[in-house]
Parts: structure tokens; sequence; C-alpha cells
């Protein structure tokens, strides 16, 4: 699968412009801004050791942590069939929107973008695929009531005319 070159260099951009205002601010003694402000917390429920089904069956396991003082969620996916993954989902403060970025140990990447929408974050991103045509991704997690997460995938092969579950995932705490 092919990205357009823009993408990685648009992420090593932001990453380098973080730390580089970063060790600006550390060198000239002006306090660094927090992550602990309300918007930055609203994920935090995805955090935590998760067993994961789908459709009833087992699905995976992921471990979710908080990392960089409280600014990241840093995921660790292990599928039922032996695949892996890690993502970095963050609020950025300077658009207001909640970013991810997604990679799998095949090498497949996914780059979303989204909001809140009272206990649902839902991100979306587009993926050129091989022929030259683009698929829209659309991830959703609601935090549920009993405290699991549901995780909804979806995908639009036609600019989003029409969607098709690409992976519906149900959370529960491990026990133990």
């Amino acid at each position: 699968m092919e990205y357009p070159s823009r993408i990685p260099g648009l992420v090593l951009v932001t990453v380098l412009t973080l730390a580089a205002t970063t060790v600006a601010a550390a060198q000239g003694g002006a306090k660094l801004p927090k992550c602990d402000s309300p918007e930055f917390r609203r994920f935090d429920y995805w955090q935590g050791d998760w067993d994961v089904t789908s459709g009833g069956q087992p699905a995976g396991h992921n471990l979710v942590t908080l990392e960089e003082e409280g600014c990241v969620i840093h995921e660790h996916w292990k599928g039922a069939r032996g695949g892996t993954g890690q993502s970095f989902t963050f609020y950025d403060r300077r658009d207001g929107k909640w970013h991810q970025m997604w990679v799998s140990n095949s090498g497949n990447a996914l780059y979303l973008t989204g909001d809140f929408d009272g206990t649902t974050l839902t991100l979306e991103g587009t993926t050129p695929q091989a022929d030259g045509t683009r698929l829209l991704n659309r991830l959703s997690f609601h935090h549920n009531p009993d405290s699991t997460v549901r995780q909804y995938w979806e995908t639009s092969p036609d600019d989003g005319k029409t969607w098709s579950a690409a992976f519906d995932g149900l959370y529960r705490r491990r026990q133990g």
C-alpha cells in the first residue's frame, strides 16, 4: 500500500515543531503547557488492559496506556489471529481536534482526525488504494454505561455514499 509522501512529512514536521517548542521553552525557563485540561482527559476511558471480542468471538488483546505526562494515549494491539499494531492518539490544542496514527506489523497505516460527540470519539481518514482510488475510514469509540468500550470501524469506497462495517469490537477490562 502506498501513501502520499506528504503525510509522513507532515507527521515529521509536527513532531519536530513540538520538540523544538518544548526545547525552546525549557531553555528559556518558560512554563511548558500541560495536557491536564478536561479536553485532554475526554478519551481516558480507553486506558486499560482489555480483552476484545467481535460478534461474541475473541478478537484480541489491547493494552492502552497514557504516556508523555498525559499527552498521548498509546495502544498496543495483539489480534487473536496473530496480527499486531500500535497507535498514538492525542488531542492537539492548536486545531482543537483528536488525531490517531496507527501502524500494523504488516506496514499498514492509518492517519485519522476527529471530534467527540457526547461519549463517542469519531475519527476519520483516507487510505489510498493500489488502484489509485481512496478508501474512507471512520472509527468510533463509544464509552458504554457498563464501562466497556465499543469500537466500530466502517469503510467507504465511494467517498462516503455507502459504508460497510470493517470491525465491531467490544472491549472488556481483563480480570485478574
